[in-house]
Order: structure tokens, then C-alpha cells, then sequence
């Protein structure tokens, strides 16, 4: 029997001991993170599947494994000899999780998850979809952690203030704002888990979180205090490490919290916190909170559901943010030209391979002042490997980068400045006529978008098309969102603005766009097995004209590094596309060359001149 069968063997005997006919298990935290810690992820310790994504559901005769597209070969190759099957998400008739479990799931039966682990509207759904058979829920047990002895600690990491020259607004007046929120929808007590928007309101950074600088902590807003759940071990730094200490600033974290009122209490207590709240309106987001919390709110409670109103605010940058984001961007901008530079002029000279470029790529970040880390995990893929637009190399496949073909890098990093996120395809030396056209439709496709102007009140889903045209109109597609929102110093990922063609079941993720909101502009063209193309800049909305049909808007490039002419197709481009281009050309120069040496300032002068 292997180590998985082993595992899967210990779970069963615990799920008889407690009367369970299932147990799900989820790729999460307590947070409904994007990214979770090694203590987190009982689901690789279950399984052997090392992917960012995935549902298991273990009964007493079977195991499968819910994951999608990105990773079918890898799950297949991982599970290989486990006994657990793949369910590959869909395709055709594969059945949900919830399908599977309405179908599997004896009448009167019992499913046990880590309520902690599954948010409230996930297990609303699922009694919906169970409820027929009258099937009860028990969330109460961390049945893998039981078993997995050699499971990492949480994480607990020092906490530190983020100053006003960075944040732009101190967290006593962000509080006093959510309290107006919380005043107009008649509630009194706000419950708030998702770390980012704690991280916002309180004007905290931490590293809980891999790529995300935030602390694991929950929070509970009253019209008159506010109740921070955390690990007594996050508060013993300092609150301005990065500064020198003044008349004025507090000098420990501790003392930071205290002073805007903060109480604090051990970071499981919010559980029984929660468990006393009586005749409350307690506004949360059903989605963002989990079970474990929502499943002990006392019937005498009103609950207000909707989008944590931190949300929309973290996404509207104030003008010392916009400012600070135009810096950041300068200097990786800087790394980022560096990095094509070193690329170009060594492939075929010096031994480089997927891993070692981006490795190479990361040491040219941190040589930018204020980089603390990467945003994300780098997609570094050569050739078929860019065709998987979520790409992840290992050392099983890694491959060497040659002197012909193509190289996709989509990277970021974290600044104190803000957060970065930028694609480049770079021509690595002889291409195919197929190839080339696809990376002047992608080229094209990314200026149109930035180059828009539109009417206040607009969203993304008006603005998709504008990317997707060039495509459409040969009968081409891209299978993912063309923009998404990005945090200041904080999540890459970031609601609720974005730019796709399809409408989303909540409209809370398809915001108006406001001044001020951060979103990508990245298409991309991926041929299986052959290449993938994607170019990524980011964009701030800004105001444009103001006239008798209303307040007028547009974007402005955050990003500036060089597109690779040597992959262009002039003939494919309009008079306006060229126009666009050496435009952004003329800028990329005027703001990067200053910051290179002699040498490479030369080169990019090469590579920006006008075509």
C-alpha cells in the first residue's frame, strides 16, 4: 500500500468513528485566500497533487479529485497508482461536486469538511443541492490535520504599519468611512475575513501569505470598537521597521493598534465572539466568510449580505497611490528592460533554461529599491510550454532556452510602492509566419484596449470586445479574462473590477470602472503544443474630458518596457496601430532610459525607434 492509500485508509477510519458517508476537502485557508500556506494545504498532503487548485471528496469506497484544465496532465501523472480518480472539471460528462455528491450521498447521510475551510455560500449551495436527500452537514472537524503529523505551524509573522506617504489615507479615517457604510445598510457589527481588505483597513503588511503581504487575522467592526483576531506573535515588531523613528510615531505595532482603538484577542476567539452576538445586524459576505463562522451566528441575528465595502474602496486608489503605482512600475520597468536586454544578447551564448531565467529575472528585482517580493509565482515557459497560459516550471519540466522560437514571462513584484504585473513575449531568434502574426494580433489587441475612451458609468464587459476584435474577426479567442484588478502592495489579484466578454453570476465582480482602479490589459494567443503569446500592461482609469454627454474616461500605461519588434507582422497593423505603438515606444525610452547603463540605454533606444 503507497503513502497515499495509507492516508486515505486513516481518513476512513476516522470518518466511521464519526458517522460520515464523505468528507470534502478544499484548497483554501480560513480566509478564502488566493494562495494558501503550507499549514493549509491538506489537500496536497491528502492526495499527492501539488496544484494551486483542486476539491477532493473521499467516501468509504472512493476517492476522486476535482481540478481543471491547467492541470490534468500533472494530476493524472501524481495520482497515478493512488486509487484516487481524476475528474477533469468540465469536460463532458464530468459531474460537479456537487453532482457527484447528490448522486453519491445516501438519504439521511452525514458530509464532513474543515468548516473553517469552506465559505458560507459554498455550503449554502451545497445543502441546497443535498437537501433532497436530507443529507447533514458536520464541519466541525479537521479530520486531515488529525492525521498529518508532520504538519507545518501556522504562520505568524511580524506585522508592520504601512505610513501615510504610502497608503495615501490613515486607517482611522478608512475606519471611519466603513462605519458610514455600515450606517447607511442599518448594521451594527461588520464581520471581515478576507485578509487584503484587513490588511487595507488597517494599513498592515505582513507575510502569512505567500506573494501576498498580508497577516492571518479576522476583524469585527462595531459601531464603537473594533475586535482584531490575530496571533499575539504578529505584534511584537516594530511598526515602521522601514523607517526612523520619530516624535509622533508609535514605536511598536501594539502600540499602533491601541492608538486607533483596536482591541486584540487570540485568533481562534472570533469563533466564540461570533457565537455571542445577540439581536445584531451583522453585515458579511457570505462568499468571503467561512462556515465555521456563519454556522454559529445565533438565530436572533440578522445577517446583511453583501460585497465587503472595503472592497470597492481598496480598489479606487487615492492620488498618493496612483502617484506611488507610476514609481513602482518606473523601477520595474527598469528590471524588467534589464532582464529582455540580458536575454536577447546571451541566448545561445550562455547556458539558460525556464528556471534559471527567472531566477536571474528575481535578482534584477531586488536590486530595485522597496522590492520586498514576487507578486506571484513567475510563469517562465519557452516554446509549447507558453501555450499553458498557467505554466509553472519544475525541475521535471525545465526546459533549455534556445537561440530561435519564442519566451513567455508573466512576473510581478511587491514594492512598497505598489504591486506590478507585466507579460512580455520575447523573440528568442528565427520564428514562424504563424507565430508572428499571432504576436501582432496580441500586440494589437493590448494598445486598442489601453487606447480606449469611454463614458463614466462604463464596465469591463463593455470594453472586452475592443481586445477581442482582432481575434474574433479571423475566428480566434483567448480562453481567459482579458484584465483583472490589482492591489496597491497587496493581492495581484483584486476585485471588482475586470475586463471579459462574459457576464459573471455576481455583478459584484464587474465593477463600473472608477479613476483610480488598476487593471491588466492581457491578451494572449495559445496554440497547443506549437507556442503561446501574451502581452500584459497594466492600466489606471484616469478622467479625460467632461462635456455635455457626460464625464468621459480613459486609461493610463502603468507599464513600460519594450515590445519585441523582431516579432512583428507591420503588414497586419492599421496606420493607428503603428501610431500606438511608437507612441508607447517614445515613452517606455523617456521613462527607463535614464535608469540604465550606457550601454543598454543605447539598445533600448534601438528597439523603441519608430517603425
Amino acid at each position: 500500500m503507497n503513502v497515499i492509500q495509507e492516508r486515505l485508509g486513516r481518513l476512513r477510519e476516522l470518518m466511521a468513528e464519526k458517522g460520515m458517508d464523505a468528507y470534502l476537502v478544499v484548497t483554501a485557508d480560513f480566509h478564502e485566500s488566493e494562495y494558501v500556506g503550507e499549514f493549509f494545504k491538506c489537500r496536497k498532503f491528502l492526495t499527492g497533487f501539488t496544484g494551486s487548485a483542486g476539491t477532493a471528496v473521499v467516501t468509504m469506497d472512493e476517492a476522486c479529485l476535482w481540478t481543471d484544465g491547467r492541470y490534468f496532465v500533472q494530476a493524472a501523472a501524481q495520482l497515478a497508482g493512488s486509487g484516487i480518480r481524476l475528474m477533469k472539471m468540465r469536460e463532458e460528462g464530468v459531474p460537479t461536486v456537487q453532482e457527484y455528491l447528490a448522486e453519491k450521498m445516501p438519504a439521511g447521510g452525514c458530509l464532513g469538511f474543515d468548516g473553517r475551510t469552506v465559505n458560507a455560500a459554498e455550503a449554502l449551495a451545497l445543502n441546497e443541492a443535498l437537501e433532497a436527500k436530507y443529507v447533514r452537514f458536520d464541519g466541525s472537524g479537521d479530520l486531515v490535520g488529525t492525521i498529518w503529523q508532520d504538519r507545518p505551524p501556522m504562520s505568524a509573522e511580524p506585522v508592520w504599519a504601512l505610513a501615510d506617504c504610502y497608503a495615501g489615507e490613515n486607517a482611522a479615517e478608512k475606519i471611519r468611512k466603513l462605519r458610514e457604510k455600515m450606517a447607511q445598510a442599518r448594521a451594527t457589527v461588520h464581520i471581515l475575513t478576507s485578509l487584503d481588505d484587513i490588511a487595507w483597513l488597517l494599513n498592515i503588511r505582513g507575510n502569512d501569505v505567500l506573494y501576498n503581504p498580508v497577516a492571518l487575522a479576522y476583524v469585527m467592526v462595531f459601531e464603537d470598537r473594533l475586535l482584531l483576531f490575530a496571533n499575539e506573535k504578529i505584534l511584537e515588531g516594530k511598526a515602521y521597521p522601514y523607517l526612523e523613528q520619530g516624535q509622533g510615531f508609535p514605536e511598536t505595532v501594539r502600540e499602533y493598534l491601541q492608538g486607533l482603538g483596536v482591541t486584540v484577542k487570540p485568533y481562534e476567539a472570533v469563533y466564540e465572539e461570533t457565537g455571542l452576538l445577540r439581536g445584531q445586524r451583522i453585515m458579511l459576505e457570505r462568499k468571503m466568510v467561512n462556515y465555521a463562522i456563519y454556522s454559529r451566528i445565533d438565530g436572533s441575528n440578522q445577517v446583511i449580505e453583501r460585497m465587503n465595502p472595503t472592497s470597492q474602496a481598496k480598489a479606487v486608489k487615492n492620488p498618493v497611490e496612483m502617484e506611488n503605482m507610476r514609481k513602482a512600475h518606473i523601477k520595474d520597468g527598469v528590471a524588467m528592460t534589464r532582464f529582455i536586454y540580458w536575454l536577447k544578447h546571451n541566448v545561445g551564448k550562455v547556458e539558460m533554461d525556464e528556471i534559471s531565467v527567472a531566477e536571474h529575472l528575481w535578482e534584477l528585482r531586488l536590486e530595485q529599491d522597496g522590492c520586498l517580493g514576487c507578486s506571484f509565482e513567475t510563469i517562465s515557459a519557452y516554446g509549447a510550454h507558453a501555450a499553458m497560459c498557467h505554466y509553472s516550471a519544475t525541475e521535471e519540466t525545465n526546459v533549455k532556452l534556445e537561440p530561435k522560437g519564442m519566451y513567455l514571462v508573466d512576473s510581478g513584484g511587491q514594492y512598497y510602492e505598489g504591486t506590478t504585473d507585466i507579460t512580455r513575449t520575447v523573440v528568442m531568434g528565427p520564428v514562424t509566419d504563424e507565430e508572428r502574426e499571432h504576436f501582432t494580433l496580441v500586440l494589437i489587441s493590448m494598445l486598442r484596449l489601453g487606447a480606449v475612451k469611454f463614458l463614466h458609468g462604463c464596465r469591463g464587459i463593455s470594453l472586452d470586445y475592443v481586445a477581442r476584435e482582432p481575434f474574433w474577426s479571423r475566428g480566434l479567442d483567448y480562453n481567459h479574462g482579458t484584465g483583472h484588478g490589482v492591489g496597491y502592495f497587496l493581492n495581484v489579484h483584486e476585485r471588482p473590477n475586470s475586463i471579459r466578454y462574459r457576464l459573471v453570476t455576481d455583478a459584484r465582480e464587474n465593477a463600473e470602472l472608477e479613476e483610480g482602479m488598476v487593471t491588466s490589459d492581457e491578451p494572449g494567443l495559445y496554440i497547443e503544443g506549437s507556442h503561446g503569446i501574451r502581452t500584459e500592461n497594466l492600466v489606471m482609469c484616469v478622467k479625460d474630458e467632461k462635456n455635455a454627454y457626460g464625464q468621459f474616461m480613459r486609461f493610463e500605461f502603468l507599464t513600460f518596457v519594450p515590445i519585441d519588434v523582431d516579432g512583428i507582422d507591420r503588414e497586419l497593423m492599421t496606420d493607428r496601430d503603428v501610431e500606438l505603438l511608437n507612441e508607447y515606444h517614445q515613452q517606455v525610452y523617456e521613462k527607463i532610459s535614464p535608469y540604465l547603463p550606457e550601454e543598454e540605454a543605447r539598445w533600448l533606444w534601438q528597439v523603441t525607434a519608430e517603425i
